[in-house]
């Protein structure tokens, strides 16, 4: 029962990305009571199965996880060093230049785990 409520919360966050933490929090708000162990291993296992994405965080921020939809999987991200919010970002520049990266290095490049870090504009004027 437990790990279905874990994967339906994190099913219906949609586009968001929510850290354990947050998991375990809307659980409880909706009367569900979880043990962070349960949580890691259900996340662990729908990794696994390919429903749910990883994505690390640095040493200021807790890691996130994603539901895999169908429309999820071919784009890129943006995670900004200040907020740690994490940005989906579709953009024909960049599919350019996974094009080319593809065609002349034949290296193929992972769009769904691919990260730029930099300075979002709700942040713009706190970056040093």
């Amino acid at each position: 029962h437990q790990r279905s409520c874990i994967e339906e919360c994190i099913k219906s966050a949609g586009d968001r990305h929510l850290t354990v933490d947050d998991i375990i929090n809307l659980l409880n708000a909706g009367g569900e009571s979880v043990g962070r162990t349960t949580v890691y291993r259900t996340l662990e296992r729908l990794e696994k199965e390919n429903r749910v994405r990883h994505y690390a965080a640095d040493k200021r921020q807790s890691d996130c996880y994603q539901y895999i939809t169908d429309g999820c999987r071919e784009h890129f991200h943006l995670k900004c060093v200040n907020c740690g919010r994490l940005f989906h970002l579709s953009c024909a520049h960049l599919n350019e230049v996974y094009t080319h990266i593809s065609d002349s290095h034949g290296f193929c490049v992972d769009r769904s785990k691919t990260i730029f870090y930099g300075v979002c504009k709700d942040c713009g004027g706190k970056n040093e």
